[in-house]
């Protein structure tokens, strides 16, 4: 599975749409995602205090779309080296392809220290 923060408000158009996209995809020709290991630096660099989001769990063997392994497309977080590959996804997601759907809450302080079950 990789996974992909977003807002509900965003998932909820998805679903009306029938295909998921991002802002990112128009602006750099792919949605950013990340592995399980990767999602908490990511929710802590870019996302502290959203109290509105959801952690969509995507099957990368059913997406449409292709998927590059690839550096982080800006600079890493905070815990993540130039190093570490993230996963891109070439294109719209297929809804087919999402798994599941979780809350994505943060703790009282606004930052993350565990993902939801997936």
């Amino acid at each position: 599975m990789i996974l992909h923060i977003t807002s509900k408000e965003d998932w909820s158009a998805a679903q009306a749409r029938g295909e998921y996209t991002a802002p990112s995809l128009a602006t750099e020709g792919f949605i950013h995602f990340s592995t399980d290991k990767q999602a908490l630096h990511v929710a802590n660099a870019f996302y502290k205090g959203r109290a509105d989001l959801v952690l969509l769990a995507v099957d990368e063997t059913r997406l449409k779309p292709e998927v590059k392994w690839e550096p982080p497309a800006g600079p890493p977080a905070e815990s993540i080296s130039e190093a570490d590959l993230f996963p891109h996804v070439y294109g719209p997601v297929n809804l087919d392809a999402v798994a599941s759907v979780s809350d994505f809450p943060p703790d009282a302080d606004g930052g993350w220290r565990s993902l939801p079950n997936l």
